[in-house]
C-alpha cells in the first residue's frame, strides 16, 4: 500500500525537520541504466546540471531494493506457470540396475530358482502422459497465468510507492531550496537595517539600544539561515538514499513547471475513484489474486474426479547364467524297452541327441531379452482420508480472503481519495488565504520599513512587521508546496505520471 493521506501530511508537516515516505521489456531497463548513468555523471563531474523529477524516479525504480524483491517473486510465479503448462507434457523416464546375487535367487533369464552368483543388468524406458484429470492442469495453468499478472501489478506497485515517495522528498528539497532564499533574503534585508543603525549609531543620531535590537534580529534570522540549509541538506541526503546513490551536496533540481497561479484541481473525488479503480496497481493485483484463488478451487475439486492416462515402456535385460544348448550330433542309444522276436528278447535303441551348452552374450540378450508395453490406465479416487475435500475448503477459505482484501483495498483507497480530495481543497484555500496575506504584510512592511528609517516607528514595531511579512512568506511557500503535493497525490490515483 502506498502511504496514507495522514502519513503524507503528516511527514509534510514535518517540513524542514525530517523525511520519513518511502522488469518488462529490455527497452525499458536500458532507459533505467541509461537515465542512472547519467545521473551518476552529473553528481560525479559536478556538473551545473539539474536533476528533473522524472530523473530521480526511475534512478529510485532502478535501485530500489523492494522493487528487486518484487520482481524476484514476479520471476518465481513465471517459473511456476512454466511449470503448470508443462504438466501437459508426458512423462519420460530411464532406469538402468546393475547388481550381483549371491546364494539361491531367481534367475532373470528363466525365471527359475538357481544357487550359484548372478551378474545381472536391467535397461528400461517409460513414459506416461495424462490424457484426463477432471481439467486440473487447466485449471492450473489459468490460476498461475493470473497469479503473474497479480506479480506484474505487485511490481508495479512496489514503483509507484517508491514514485510517490521521492515525488514528496523531491518537493520538500524544492521547499526549503525556496525558504532558503527567503531566509537569505531576510538576512540581506536586516544586515542592511543593521549597517544603517551602526552609521547612525555612530553619529548618536539613535539610542544605541536601538542597534543592538537590530543587531539581534540578525543573530535570529542567522539561525534560521541556518535551520534551513541544514533542512536542505537533511532532505537531499533523503532523496539521495531513496535513489539509493551517495549523498551529493552540490545536488541541484529542476523546478516543477507551472502554469501561471496554481488553480482548483478539475476533478471531482468520485472521477477520481471511478479512474483509480481502473488504474491503480494495488487493486488489479487484489482482483487478479482473487480470481486465481478461484481457479485454485476448480483445480482442487478436480480431486475428486477420475485420472485417464497413457503409458508405455520399453525393457531388456542381462543375466550371466543366461546360455544356450548347441545341438552336436545324434545317436542311437539302448532303451530299457525291448521286444520279443521268436522268443528272443531284443531291446529296442532310440535316437538321442547330444548337445553342449554356451553363454548367450551381452549384445545378443540386449536384442533377444528386448520388450514393450503400453496401457491406458483410469484411476477412480474412492477414498482418500479427505485430502480432497481438505483442499477444497481450504482453495474456498483462501477465495474468501482474497475477495475480502480485495474489498478492504477498495474501501481503503475510495476513503484516501475522499481525504485526499478533501485536503486538496484545503490546501488551496490556504494558499490562496496566505497569498493574500503576504500581499498584505508585505504593504504593511513596506510602510513600516519608511516610517522606520524615517525614525517614526520604534525597532519593536519594525521588527514586528517584518517577522509577519517573514513568517507569512515562509507559510505561503509551505502552502504552494503542499498543494502541489495534493494535486500529485490525485494524479497518481488517477494513474498519471507525476513529472
Amino acid at each position: 500500500m502506498p502511504p496514507t493521506e495522514k502519513e503524507l501530511l503528516n511527514c509534510w508537516m514535518a517540513g524542514s525537520k525530517t523525511n520519513k515516505i518511502q522488469p518488462k521489456n529490455i527497452m525499458k531497463h536500458i532507459i533505467l541504466i541509461i537515465s542512472v548513468f547519467i545521473f551518476q555523471q552529473v553528481i560525479a563531474q559536478n556538473q551545473a546540471g539539474q536533476l528533473s523529477l522524472r530523473t530521480c524516479i526511475e534512478t529510485a525504480i532502478a535501485y530500489n531494493l523492494q522493487v528487486r524483491q518484487t520482481a524476484y517473486q514476479l520471476a518465481t510465479d513465471k517459473t511456476s506457470l512454466q511449470q503448470a503448462k508443462a504438466g501437459r507434457l508426458p512423462s519420460l523416464n530411464g532406469n538402468i540396475a546393475h547388481g550381483i546375487n549371491q546364494g539361491r535367487s531367481i534367475d532373470p533369464f528363466t525365471n527359475s530358482y538357481v544357487n550359484s552368483e548372478i551378474t545381472q543388468a536391467n535397461y528400461g524406458i517409460n513414459s506416461s502422459i495424462t490424457l484426463w484429470n477432471g481439467s486440473a492442469i487447466t485449471h492450473s495453468i489459468k490460476q498461475n497465468q493470473l497469479n503473474v499478472q497479480a506479480s506484474e501489478m505487485s511490481w508495479q506497485q512496489e514503483k509507484d510507492n517508491v514514485t510517490i515517495n521521492v515525488t514528496l522528498s523531491y518537493l520538500q528539497v524544492l521547499n526549503n531550496k525556496e525558504q532558503l532564499g527567503i531566509a537569505e533574503k531576510q538576512v540581506a534585508v536586516t544586515k542592511g537595517q543593521v549597517d544603517r543603525l551602526i552609521i547612525l549609531n555612530n553619529s548618536g543620531a539613535i539610542a544605541p539600544a536601538t542597534l543592538y535590537d537590530m543587531q539581534g534580529q540578525l543573530g535570529g534570522d542567522q539561525l534560521s539561515l541556518l535551520t534551513i540549509r541544514n533542512s536542505l541538506e537533511t532532505a537531499k541526503i533523503t532523496l539521495a538514499q531513496l535513489m539509493n546513490q551517495p549523498y551529493a551536496p552540490d545536488m541541484e533540481l529542476e523546478p516543477l513547471e507551472t502554469k501561471g497561479a496554481p488553480v482548483l484541481y478539475d476533478a471531482g473525488a468520485d472521477q477520481v475513484f471511478k479512474t483509480a479503480t481502473q488504474q491503480l496497481a494495488m487493486i488489479k493485483a487484489a482482483e487478479l489474486r482473487q480470481q486465481g484463488a478461484q481457479k485454485a478451487v476448480l483445480t482442487a475439486r478436480a480431486l475428486l474426479l477420475p485420472t485417464l492416462s497413457l503409458n508405455g515402456g520399453l525393457g531388456t535385460n542381462y543375466s550371466s547364467v543366461a546360455s544356450r544348448q548347441l545341438l552336436l550330433g545324434t545317436s542311437d542309444v539302448a532303451t530299457p524297452q525291448y521286444v520279443t522276436v521268436n522268443n528272443n528278447k531284443i531291446s529296442v535303441f532310440a535316437p538321442q541327441s547330444n548337445f553342449s551348452s554356451q553363454k548367450i552374450s551381452y549384445g545378443d540378450q540386449w536384442k533377444n531379452n528386448f520388450n514393450s508395453s503400453i496401457s491406458i490406465n483410469l484411476q477412480i479416487p474412492i477414498l482418500n482420508r479427505m485430502q480432497a475435500k481438505t483442499r477444497i475448503r481450504q482453495a474456498e477459505i483462501t477465495v474468501q480472503r482474497a475477495t475480502y482484501e480485495s474489498e478492504s483495498i477498495k474501501t481503503q483507497v475510495h476513503r484516501a481519495v475522499d481525504q485526499a480530495y478533501i485536503n486538496m481543497n484545503t490546501s488551496f484555500e490556504r494558499y490562496k488565504t496566505l497569498e493574500k496575506q503576504v500581499e498584505d504584510f508585505a504593504a504593511s512592511f513596506k510602510a513600516a520599513e519608511v516610517r522606520f528609517n524615517s525614525g517614526v516607528n520604534t525597532v519593536v514595531e519594525y521588527m514586528l512587521a517584518k517577522n509577519n511579512l517573514d513568517r507569512a512568506n515562509a507559510n505561503f511557500v509551505a502552502a504552494k508546496y503542499d498543494y502541489i503535493l495534493r494535486i500529485k497525490l490525485l494524479d497518481f490515483y488517477q494513474g498519471k505520471a507525476l513529472w
